[in-house]
């Protein structure tokens, strides 16, 4: 019999049908035995009555067993319907097992009411885990983040490209980097797919990446990885930073809508609220950020040159407070505190067009306006004491015309934080990768630190 999906078990009533998947959990009750069954499409109960051909096979099942089942669809009684449940109004009666794969007992609960594991053993035990409906429904979470960047990138003429994750310098500077051996040679893991996406937006024009970065930050926090999914797009023809600030800020309400439209059972079931995105963002320069944190607070941060992790959260709480956003934008930081690609301002140039974009207390994105004229490009190559030999490819297109230009980027894991409130975001990365650790612990861990 041809497998059915148990998401479309609603439409099978009084049939037999043939399903395949997992035992979520199992029930002794009596002379009967329950289980919850799951495949990729959802779950369903099902009961083994007492004379059920399918009872001595029964016997053996434990959770996690992977079987085919076959039965028939029938309706609950009306007093043991679960409403607003997938499913909770039909119940499958088992009348054949065959086990595809057993399992051995497991080390913990999965259940979704037993699951209670410090982060630090999810993690060791991630290929075990990552079953946990609650592990399941963040991760659906952050592949509908992705998917709909993508579309909305594309409803706007935007061209994906795939960006080398080893290049032959750092897009921007520093010694954050991973340096590899390349057949004798040094090269490094790269930070960012900026330089790349700038010169394959002068053949395409609007342009868009989703990219494994690295970052050798030697960060213990529950914000930092060293390995994210950046989501990059790049744009010519714009006339301001303005343009990117709206095009990104489009990108990030298409995102919002995306999800609560797909993730809505996700979302309730990790009790998490979407973030507040008014009609029109809130944006503010670096000085105007700090002048509202030293009136509300009276902490003299003006004239730093960023805003710190405890300034990004004080400024959240203002904004949302004053306007119900839990979105700002800042723009106009110190020139050189930013790299050599972003455009300074001209009539301040000690300030650059440079932006970030906080959401409840963290920083979702950057981006801004970036350097288009060749000579100035030059200039800031040898401020920032770079070797203009590693950069010959990106420096080579802005010798042959190119036009006023931005872009933007996005990290997805720290949006699925933000946007569901887990606690680190460690807990937003499928394979997280940090100090101390690839898929397991490498070394004594130090706590982290809550930045």
């Amino acid at each position: 019999m041809e497998r059915t999906l148990i998401g479309k078990l609603g439409e099978k009533v009084g049939q037999e049908v043939s399903i395949s998947g997992w035992v979520d959990v199992r029930r002794d009750q009596g002379k009967m035995v329950f289980f919850d069954l799951r495949d990729r499409s959802g779950t369903v109960q099902g009961v083994v009555l007492p004379n059920s051909p399918a009872m001595e096979a029964a016997k053996e099942l434990r959770n996690e067993y992977v079987v085919r089942v076959g039965g028939l669809v029938n309706k609950r009684p009306e007093k043991n319907v679960q409403v607003g449940k997938a499913n909770g109004d039909i119940e499958l009666e088992i009348k054949a097992i065959e086990v595809l794969a057993p399992a051995e007992p497991l080390p913990f609960d999965l259940s979704a009411e037993g699951f209670n594991l410090d982060l630090a053993t999810e993690l060791d035990h991630r290929a075990l885990t990552l079953r946990h409906p609650r592990l399941r429904a963040i991760f659906k979470v952050q592949s509908v983040i992705i998917d709909s960047f993508r579309e909305f990138m594309k409803s706007q003429d935007f061209f994906e490209f795939q960006a080398p994750a080893i290049t032959p310098a750092t897009a921007e500077g520093g010694a954050e980097v991973f340096k590899v051996d390349y057949f004798g040679k040094s090269a490094y893991l790269t930070q960012s797919p900026q330089l790349y996406k700038q010169i394959v937006m002068t053949a395409f024009e609007r342009v868009f990446s989703v990219n494994k970065v690295f970052r050798a930050e030697p960060s213990a926090t529950t914000r930092h990885l060293t390995e994210i999914v950046s989501l990059d797009a790049e744009m010519g023809f714009i006339d301001s930073w303005r343009d990117v600030r709206d095009m990104s800020e489009a990108t990030v309400r298409h995102i919002l809508d995306e999800v609560g439209r797909r993730c809505a059972s996700e979302l309730a079931f990790l009790g998490a609220t979407l973030p507040v995105m008014i009609e029109k963002t809130p944006t503010l320069s670096l000085t105007e950020a700090q002048e509202k944190i030293f009136a509300k607070t009276g902490r003299d941060i003006r004239g730093e040159k960023d805003l710190n992790p405890e300034d990004e959260r004080e400024l959240c709480q203002i904004i949302k407070e004053e306007t119900g956003s839990d979105f700002v934008y800042v723009y106009g930081y110190p020139t050189r505190q930013k790299p050599f690609y972003v455009y300074p301002n001209p009539e301040q140039p000690e300030f650059n067009e440079g932006m970030d974009l906080l959401c409840r207390g963290v920083e979702w994105l950057s981006g801004g306006r970036r350097v288009n004229d060749y000579q100035q490009l030059l200039e800031h190559v040898e401020k920032w004491q770079m070797d203009p030999k590693k950069i010959e490819m990106f420096l080579e297109a802005f010798r042959y015309g190119v036009p006023p230009e931005g872009g933007f980027a996005f990290g997805a894991e720290r949006m699925t934080m933000q946007i569901l409130g887990l606690k680190n975001i460690r807990q937003a990365s499928m394979f997280p990768r940090d100090m101390h650790r690839i898929d397991s612990l490498l070394s004594g861990a130090p706590a982290e630190t809550e930045l």
